[in-house]
């Protein structure tokens, strides 16, 4: 039994998954792919959906059985025990201090186009993101399944408009090229790219809330990836066709100055706009997500009782207040501190490939059949994705195994001191 509304359907559930993946990627990523990895960036992208499928999939079936509030640290613990269950789940929060600060300098660099704006009124925008993302967040879940449907709209919409304002494709970009000894380039591309695919392991804690998780939770998932990637690879396409790419300059801007040259001057305020609803709706989801992991933790007795207290809508209130609270120190040590996007968003990726690892590892021990081997599969793309972030994944495995030390040196205390 569900111990949360069931409210979510089916076209709000890829609405929030498609947004939650495009939101503070679509306006970035393409153009520093392309950076990377140039026009071998397009065949990076196919790779990349290639990968992440069978890992949807997978978390598709999991969810489908086994809907909770937990997400991913419930169903890992479900497969490997307690312990584990706790330690993915610190692993998990420890995206809050380089994921969401990365994100709301995403969100907040798109009033740049608009106004004259120094780090401290950023740092405002920012902190008001949250304020209102709190205040959403306290209405039941289908509002922001409408809100989030509207932006997945505007945002696929808008992509639609540059290919027919810009008569793609050019005749002299070829969807596919040729890679011509490019290979080398592909890890570093796809080591940024991940960033576009986090967000399946947040949606996961939404589970309980569907109205038929069975058929509806599975089909949400493997269809806002499949648009995400879509809208993605298209976006890629432009990119590289009007060559708003090469520096991070370039990079950072490459939409608003794109949206520019094919609209003029009065495309400053739609990419302002859009750029910050996207990057809203995905935090949106990893905040909700990471309200609901505290929650289903407290209503389960292993975080204080005050935490699992739902309001009046039936959504964990004071659960969320938290989060967005540790978020807003998040951003203002952040600030302090000077960190740049492209390294916040490289020391998260390491968390979210490791949560995705273990999260395969899950699937190997609680599916049959033909789950079972796409989950190993699953686990071995993911092993080799970690691999590829090289140094800037030696942030996740570091923390991941001095979280299992802690908790293996906590339980022989406990241990010790009921043998005394």
């Amino acid at each position: 039994m569900s111990r949360l509304n069931k409210e979510l359907g089916l076209l709000q559930g890829i609405a929030l998954l498609s947004t939650s993946l495009l939101g503070t990627g679509i306006f970035v990523v393409p153009a520093l792919a392309a950076t990377a990895a140039g026009e071998a960036s397009l065949w990076a992208w196919l790779m990349l959906i290639a990968l992440v499928l069978p890992v949807a999939f997978t978390f598709a079936q999991l969810g489908k059985r086994f809907p909770h509030a937990g997400g991913a640290p419930h169903l890992i613990g479900r497969a490997f025990g307690l312990r584990m269950e706790s330690v993915s789940a610190l692993l998990f929060l420890a995206v809050l201090p380089v994921g969401l600060p990365a994100a709301l300098h995403i969100a907040s660099g798109f009033w740049l186009a608009l106004f004259d704006l120094d780090r401290s009124d950023l740092l405002i925008i920012e902190l008001a993101t949250l304020g209102a993302i709190l205040l959403l967040g306290q209405r039941p879940p289908r509002a922001s399944g409408l809100l989030q449907g509207l932006i997945a709209v505007a945002i696929v919409a808008s992509v639609a408009l540059i290919w027919w304002m810009g008569d793609l494709p050019h005749a002299d970009q070829p969807l596919l090229p040729a890679l011509d000894g490019q290979w080398h380039l592909l890890p570093t591309a796809l080591g940024v790219m991940f960033w576009c695919f986090v967000g399946i392991e947040a949606f996961t804690h939404l589970g309980e809330e569907f109205k038929h998780p069975q058929r509806d939770f599975p089909l949400a998932l493997l269809l806002g990836v499949l648009l995400a990637g879509l809208v993605y690879w298209a976006c890629s396409v432009a990119v590289l066709s009007f060559a708003t790419y090469g520096d991070v300059h370039s990079d950072t801007t490459a939409l608003p100055r794109l949206f520019e040259q094919l609209l003029g001057e009065r495309a400053r305020v739609l990419v302002a706009v859009l750029g910050y609803l996207a990057c809203f709706a995905s935090m949106n989801v990893y905040i909700q997500g990471f309200a609901r992991l505290i929650w289903s933790l407290a209503d389960e007795g292993r975080l204080p009782a005050r935490l699992a207290v739902r309001n009046a809508h039936g959504v964990p209130g004071r659960a969320l207040l938290l989060v967005v609270i540790s978020c807003a120190l998040c951003a203002l040590l952040s600030a302090v501190l000077q960190l740049s996007v492209d390294d916040l968003i490289r020391y998260a990726n390491g968390n979210f490939v490791l949560i995705y690892l273990l999260s395969m590892a899950a699937g190997w021990s609680l599916l049959h059949g033909i789950w079972r081997l796409l989950a190993g599969l699953s686990a071995v793309l993911c092993s080799a994705v970690l691999v590829m972030l090289g140094s800037d994944a030696l942030y996740a495995v570091a923390l991941f195994a001095a979280l299992l030390l802690l908790s293996h040196l906590r339980d022989r205390h406990k241990a010790l001191a009921q043998g005394g």
